[in-house]
């Protein structure tokens, strides 16, 4: 065992850019964001901390399903591993210990070491461990002995590997302790193997709770227990698009099939036949009874793999036929977020999952995708109702900002209110509370903020007493926000609070509905101007060609602006903005040749109608081009 010293003097020496005692790069990596993110300090020992019972309760009421879900799996790997005196935690994707299991007879040194239920292994909060690691890494880690950071843990080794739910999220953590162990790291490779297999299995069972009525296609390089143990397994729904994955099992295939740069969660929404050489049609016959060689599968590189399919299992009965948990509308208010486009139709069906649960969800997209809409549309899907209370962070004056969210005593400042004010946090508490553009929110304010989090009460400036508040938290930023915590304005421990869950939208010159959104767009316009708009399909063409740096709220303005400068509903090229305009004139318009342009005239007879006419264009472009 090193010593306390030297161990603080090689994290501070690897602090400023020197080497490691032969540490793994996951190790290294963690002292750096625990140094530089988190400022923590290796001279600083913290005791382990337990978080307050009714923090536990509603920690442990969130992972309910997944804890039930995984309970065998969980009780076998703890048979195995009970003789050499490891422990096992089940921790969610906060770092919180929602499920343990240990040895009754040291329950006091487990506690104090933190090897307990409702331990924090969040890294911000006990800087390099393996449950720290694993939610930041997203892949299996040891931290054996002196890698742990913080110098209270350095008699522990801590094996872990993530969970991934079927939409390639993080979900949780499974990890196996013990409070002492041989020197060498090498021995807990067995460890890692054991933790590693558990979580993939868990990850199966919960594909296979949560995707009942679609089909099931398990994948395996070798046969021998493909039906039993797969390496991986896909859902697929009746048009063969994937609609969940076991996560850590297909990044392996991936690696094997050369998708380099190409996570789990891209897959959602995909074809199937994207990536193997099958339709959904050929399902039926890799199910179970084929021979080995007809249960062959090749990806389009010439990977090949050995496939089993699960038909879907039929829960409900309709009038008229079978109505399978897979064919079932998405909520109305998420259903109107898309047309069509396979991103979008995936982000929809992980927002109706998550709609209903008590999940911080991040949502992410370019500025004016849609985040608003999207956060109101997830409220309006839940079932319990209450207030929609939306704060844009980046448009409220830094110095109201505190005030607007937590509201203020009577008396509480000069100008405050004789009664007081309800903050906006507080107005939200039974319903959904969205912030927008949480990357704007000053860093003071965010360490307020993440006490709400924690404690679920706010204390309006200037007020003695908390009160308390329970609300659905959707947040959105257009910035990538670890950027912002690299760069010290964005607080790490607060992102992995309202980072349960992300939902990323794509730019609208990725989608694939463009189309279907202008012409909804334009009916909605319509619909507010009595009148009935149609476009040239020269505009849409010029529509298409445009990059949309300002997306959906970019497009929305140019059509409100297009159908004001129609004539009789009729949206021609000449009624877009300049950078929009199709030039489909001679080279005359590009190379500002005002011969040829002449020339085309005189071709005509000098009848500007008749050009316009010839060109595909309105008379109005000839008319500005001319000016020109």
């Amino acid at each position: 065992m090193v010593s306390t010293l030297s161990h603080i003097k090689e994290i501070e020496r690897v602090a400023l850019g020197g080497q490691a005692s032969g540490r793994d790069t996951p190790v290294v990596q963690s002292w750096l964001r625990c140094v530089h993110d988190y400022q923590l300090d290796p001279a600083s020992a913290q005791e382990a901390y337990i978080v307050p019972e009714t923090t536990l309760k509603e920690h442990r009421e969130q992972a309910e399903e997944l804890i039930r879900i995984g309970r065998s799996g969980l009780e076998t790997l703890f048979n195995q591993i009970a003789e050499q005196h490891y422990v096992l935690l089940l921790s969610d994707a906060r770092g919180v210990t929602v499920d343990f299991m240990g040895d009754p007879t040291f329950d006091n040194q487990l506690r104090k070491a933190g090897l307990y239920l409702g331990s924090e292994w969040s890294e911000s909060r006990a800087g390099t461990c393996a449950v720290g690691a694993c939610i930041v890494s997203g892949e299996p880690v040891i931290i054996h002995q002196d890698d742990h950071f913080d110098t209270s843990h350095i008699g522990l080794t801590c094996t872990a590997a993530p969970i991934f739910d079927t939409l390639g999220d993080l979900t949780a953590v499974l990890d196996i302790s013990q409070l002492r162990s041989p020197t060498a790291k090498a021995s807990q490779q067995l460890a890692l193997h054991l933790v590693a297999a558990t979580a993939r299995r868990i990850e199966f069972a919960n594909l296979m709770a949560r995707t009942r009525n679609d089909w099931v296609l398990r994948l395996s390089r070798s046969p021998d227990f493909l039906d039993v143990d797969p390496d991986a397994a896909i859902a697929l729904d009746g048009a063969g698009r994937v609609t969940g994955l076991t996560h850590g099992g297909f990044n392996a295939l991936a690696r094997t099939m050369k998708l380099t740069g190409f996570s789990a969660s891209d897959l959602i929404g995909e074809k199937i036949d994207s990536f193997f050489e099958m339709e959904i049609d050929d399902l039926p016959r890799f199910m179970r009874g084929k021979t080995g060689g007809e249960r062959m599968l090749r990806a389009h590189d010439g990977a090949v793999f050995f496939a089993s399919s699960l038909a879907p299992v039929v829960t409900s009965r309709q009038a008229g036929g079978i109505l399978s948990k897979a064919q079932e509308p998405v909520p109305r208010a998420l259903r109107d977020l898309s047309l069509g486009d396979p991103t979008m139709e995936a982000v929809q069906a992980k927002a109706a999952k998550l709609a209903g649960r008590d999940i911080a969800i991040l949502i992410q997209g370019e500025t004016g995708t849609g985040k608003e809409y999207l956060a109101r549309a997830l409220h309006d899907s839940r079932s319990d109702g209450g207030p929609f209370v939306a704060v844009n962070c980046a448009a409220i004056p830094e110095h109201l900002i505190e005030s607007e969210l937590f509201g203020y005593a009577p008396g509480a400042f000069t100008g405050a209110a004789p009664k007081g004010k309800t903050g906006l946090i507080e107005a939200a508490s039974g319903g959904t509370l969205f912030l927008d553009e949480i990357g704007d929110m000053p860093l003071a304010l965010q360490s307020r903020f993440l006490r709400v989090l924690s404690e679920g009460e706010v204390v309006p400036v200037g007020a003695l007493k908390p009160r308390p508040v329970r609300f659905k938290l959707v947040s959105a930023s257009h910035q990538p926000l670890q950027s912002l915590i690299d760069a010290g304005r964005f607080r790490a421990d607060l992102f992995y609070r309202i980072n349960a869950a992300t939902l990323r939208l794509p730019p609208l010159k990725e989608r694939q509905d463009f189309a279907a959104l202008v012409d909804q767009i334009l009916v909605r316009i319509g619909r507010d101007n009595a009148e009935t708009y149609r476009l040239q399909p020269a505009t849409l063409d010029a529509l298409r060609r445009h990059d949309w740096p300002g997306n959906l709220r970019e497009l929305t303005n140019t059509l409100k602006v297009a159908a004001a400068l129609s004539d009789g509903g009729l949206i021609g090229p000449d009624c877009l903005p300049d950078d929009l305009q199709p030039d489909r004139l001679p080279h005359s318009a590009e190379t500002s040749d005002a011969d040829a342009l002449r020339a085309a005239l005189q071709a005509c007879d000098n009848n500007i109608s008749a050009l316009a006419r010839k060109l595909g264009v309105n008379r109005s472009t000839i008319h500005r081009r001319l000016n020109r």
